[in-house]
């Protein structure tokens, strides 16, 4: 059997979207055949949003960069923008940084601060416009020193999310963000073009909400990692549409190597995997793993809920979707155990894996709740896994996942 655009233990048998008639799917490096093989085109995802910021920027449209779920895309998008996420995922990047930042700070802050220290990150550079938000303390004091180089505008987000006035604090802010767009830019963002902004996203989050939803088949047709890796940086690029509408047409009759009937089914929770840094997830569906559900901020937290395009007060409805993502900074996170539980049962999930970066203080502590949720209510092994974008403890994150896998094919035996 040929494999897929040299994507990770997947073996392509019956129906693939990967190898139509003709032509064949093409390796890496073949531009002509990367639009017909959504894996390749993926795989290239750096370099389709480099090439289309660039075009954007060479047409006049301004770039923002973006760290974080809770900015609403919406805005930017009405604003004649791009919204470019910045998260950086590069061990790289890291020693630069600390030379400003401290050693013990969460890898995902620092890596994307190095970016800036070392100039290296293209969307970084041309960007004309930094959005960033309140939510943990390393992001918004690393956002301090980014600032003293480049335009940014920071959102305050309310954490307590029963809190009665703490939405409309948030419906002020985005009006807040709104002005400001239409100031920096020169612009008029009307109430039509946040529809048409909702309208847009709402189409990406539901196409790749039903590719999320092939994996709570007994026999998913594509792993973890390849769902994780088919997203892109820049949202709603008309590119990628394309290609998640090929994927969703294709991939049902794929099978996997090794089958999903020989994995222990998984739910990813926990930090969001920023790319480059997706070396937990590759562990895992190494030694024995599939993980059928990710519920973080890189997987299916921000698509789970779409935003009303004719509600009456379009920045209202806005502020209610972002506002209900349900991340570890939010006090009391309730929402999340909510999530979880429903995804876990959706997705028939064997057991629960949280990551946590290292000095990520809020998913930290949250652990601790959402160990007990999962083994006293819903009654599934739960591992709690913390490591860096460093390699060295790769070995050991791998033996505690073997033994988990062990563990729950013991109890079926």
């Amino acid at each position: 059997m040929s494999k897929c655009c040299g994507n990770r233990n997947a073996e392509v048998k019956n129906a693939d979207p990967c190898a139509p008639p003709e032509p064949a799917c093409g390796g890496a490096g073949d531009k002509a055949k990367d639009t017909n093989c959504p894996f390749a085109w993926f795989g290239n995802m750096v370099e389709h949003c480099h090439a289309y910021a660039t075009a954007e920027k060479e047409k006049g449209t301004k770039i923002v960069g973006i760290c974080c779920e809770y900015t609403p895309r919406e805005l930017i998008m009405a604003a004649g923008a791009v919204p470019v996420c910045l998260c950086g995922g590069d061990a790289d990047m890291i020693p630069a940084a600390e030379e400003q930042l401290p050693a013990t700070l969460c890898p995902l802050v620092k890596s994307t601060f190095g970016y800036s220290v070392q100039e290296a990150n293209p969307f970084l550079e041309m960007a004309d416009l930094l959005v960033a938000e309140t939510t943990c303390d390393g992001k918004k004091k690393m956002y301090e020193l980014l600032a003293q180089a480049r335009p940014m505008y920071v959102l305050e987000l309310p954490q307590k999310p029963d809190d009665p006035d703490a939405l409309q604090h948030w419906v002020l802010e985005l009006e807040k963000l709104k002005d400001h767009l239409q100031e920096q830019f020169r612009t008029k963002i009307s109430t039509v073009k946040i529809r048409e902004a909702i309208k847009t996203m709402n189409r990406e989050r539901a196409l790749r909400r039903r590719l999320a939803e092939l994996m709570k088949s007994a026999e998913p047709p594509l792993t973890g990692r390849e769902l994780l890796d088919m997203k892109s940086i820049i949202s709603c690029m008309p590119a990628d549409f394309e290609q998640y509408r090929k994927a969703i047409d294709g991939l049902p009759g794929r099978q996997i190597d090794p089958p999903a009937s020989s994995r222990t089914r998984v739910l990813l929770t926990g930090v969001p995997l920023a790319h480059g840094a997706e070396r937990v997830m590759d562990i895992i569906e190494q030694h024995g793993g599939l993980v059928v559900c990710q519920e973080n901020c890189t997987g299916l937290k921000p698509l789970l809920e779409d935003v009303e395009p004719d509600a009456q007060d379009p920045i209202h409805a806005l502020a209610e979707k972002y506002f209900h993502l349900p991340c570890s900074v939010m006090t009391k996170n309730d929402r999340r155990l909510e999530s979880i539980a429903t995804l876990a049962r959706d997705y028939n999930a064997h057991c629960i894996i949280e990551l946590i970066w290292q000095a990520c203080l809020t998913y930290d502590v949250e652990s601790h709740f959402v160990r007990q949720f999962a083994e006293r209510e819903l009654g599934i092994p739960y591992l709690r896994i913390e490591t860096d974008y460093s390699p060295s403890d790769s070995a050991r994150i791998a033996m505690r996942v073997e033994a988990l896998f062990e563990t729950i094919r013991g109890k079926g035996d």
